[in-house]
């Protein structure tokens, strides 16, 4: 699970995942998405490139400026993992229920 691994890895900086949620917004120059981050344009940049690595987000460069969107399909693979381990959650949640009404009882 290579490209699980990579999702992983890219959203696992709160910055990172910050850049991904400010994209849900839509498609926006570099300079634009760097402005509420309290870094660098040099500093944003690298936490792009990760992003871009990963395939989470595409990054276009028209004329002199970088415009950035989303790829959210990457994420599907993420979100279909962890909905595994959701329904073993609510298993288990189940059975702690059951289990103290059982014990009121």
């Amino acid at each position: 699970m290579p490209d699980l691994d990579q999702t992983f890895a890219a959203l696992s900086d709160s910055t990172r995942r910050a850049i991904v949620t400010r994209l849900m917004e839509g498609e926006m120059p570099l300079s634009n998405l760097a402005e509420p981050f309290e870094m660098s344009l040099t500093g944003v940049s690298k936490h792009v490139r990760v992003l871009n690595e990963a395939g989470l987000i595409e990054v276009e460069k028209r004329g002199r400026t970088r415009y950035c969107r989303l790829r959210a399909a990457p994420m599907r693979g993420a979100a279909d993992w962890l909905n595994t381990y959701r329904k073993f959650w609510e298993g288990q949640f189940d059975s702690l229920a059951l289990y103290l009404r059982e014990e009121k009882d």
